[in-house]
C-alpha cells in the first residue's frame, strides 16, 4: 500500500497533524515528511495550513478523491488474495439506504457475526445516490438501495420486497377513518425525505400513481425525525413497514388505508467488480436468504 497516499487520508480527514500521526501510531514529523514528498512528487500543494487546522485545496481534493478509490482497491485486492486461504475474514465495506440499514441490517449482521465473527463489516448508512456513488469510487464493496437505480457501471440485483404504507399520529382526525380519500390526502402537509433518496422516490411514485400534489411538503433528511414529527402531528408520511412496525405496535402512529395502498418496491444490492471477496460471497448469500423479509424481527 502507498503509505503516502495513506497518511495524506488521514491528515484530510483529520484536519490536523498531530491528530493524524496519533491514529497512524506515527510521530509528527514522519507525517510532515510524508506530506511534503508527496506534494513534491506530485509538483503542486495540496493542503492549505494553519495553527489550528489543516484543509484541503482544490489540487487536493482531486488528489483526495482518487487516493481513497485507489485505497479501497487495494484493500479488496488484498482481501481476494487472503481468500486462496478458503477462510471468511477481514474487513467488509457495507453501504445501506436508511430504512434498510437503520432496521433491517443490524440483524442480518448479528447473524453474520454470530457464523463467522473473523469477519469485520463497517457500515456506512446514506441515501440512495450517496451510497451508490461510494460504491462506484470502490469505496464500499456493496450497497443496499431502495426502489430502482440505473448505472451501467454498477451490477444490481433485487434481493426482497418492502411494503409502503401512509402513517399518521394516533391522535390525527384521520387516524378515525376507516379509508381516507385522495382529498384528504392531498389538504394534509407531507413529511418526506431528502431527494435523492429511496423513499422520496417512492413517495413521488405515490403522488404521480394516485394524481394528487399536496398543499405542503416539509422535508427530512432520515426517517427518525420523519416518525417523530408524524406522531407530533406536524403531518403524514409515507415509510417503510419495517420502519415503523415499532410504533405501530405501541399505537403511537396508525395507518391509512386508501385505494392503492400499500405498494411494493425492491431492496437491491449494488456491487461494482466481479471479483468478490469470501466475506462479500457470505454476506451476498444471506442477503438472498432474507427474501421476504419476514424472519420476525423487531417485535
Amino acid at each position: 500500500m502507498d503509505q503516502h497516499l495513506l497518511v495524506f487520508v488521514m491528515v484530510a480527514e483529520k484536519q490536523n497533524f498531530s491528530r493524524a500521526a496519533e491514529e497512524l501510531h506515527m510521530t509528527q514529523p514522519a507525517v510532515s515528511q510524508y506530506i511534503r514528498a508527496l506534494e513534491e512528487n506530485i509538483g503542486i500543494r495540496l493542503l492549505e495550513r494553519t495553527n489550528k487546522y489543516v484543509q484541503l485545496n482544490k489540487a487536493g481534493e482531486i488528489v483526495y478523491h482518487h487516493a481513497k478509490e485507489i485505497l479501497g482497491l487495494y484493500t479488496k485486492m488484498q482481501n481476494l488474495v487472503d481468500d486462496l486461504t478458503n477462510k471468511a475474514k477481514g474487513e467488509l465495506k457495507i453501504g445501506a439506504s436508511y430504512t434498510f440499514g437503520e432496521y433491517v441490517l443490524p440483524h442480518l449482521l448479528t447473524d453474520l457475526q454470530r457464523q463467522y465473527p473473523e469477519i469485520e463489516p463497517s457500515v456506512t448508512i446514506a441515501n440512495t445516490a450517496t451510497v451508490a456513488e461510494l460504491v462506484t469510487s470502490h469505496q464500499l464493496d456493496i450497497g443496499i438501495i431502495e426502489g430502482g437505480f440505473k448505472d451501467k457501471e454498477l451490477m444490481e440485483e433485487n434481493f426482497a420486497e418492502d411494503s409502503m404504507v401512509i402513517v399518521v399520529s394516533t391522535h390525527h382526525p384521520l387516524a378515525l377513518k376507516e379509508m381516507v380519500t385522495i382529498s384528504d390526502l392531498e389538504n394534509e402537509i407531507w413529511i418526506v425525505r431528502e431527494k435523492g433518496s429511496g423513499t422520496r422516490e417512492a413517495t413521488e411514485e405515490m403522488f404521480h400513481n394516485l394524481l394528487f400534489t399536496p398543499k405542503k411538503k416539509i422535508v427530512f433528511s432520515s426517517t427518525q425525525p420523519i416518525k417523530e414529527a408524524v406522531e407530533a402531528g406536524l403531518g403524514i408520511s409515507l415509510l417503510s413497514k419495517w420502519a415503523v412496525q415499532r410504533e405501530i405496535i405501541n399505537k403511537d402512529l396508525k395507518i391509512l388505508h386508501t385505494k392503492g395502498l400499500p405498494f411494493s418496491r425492491q431492496f437491491s444490492m449494488i456491487t461494482k467488480s466481479r471479483f468478490q471477496t469470501k466475506a462479500l460471497e457470505l454476506f451476498i448469500e444471506l442477503l438472498r436468504s432474507c427474501e421476504s423479509l419476514t424472519f420476525g424481527r423487531g417485535k
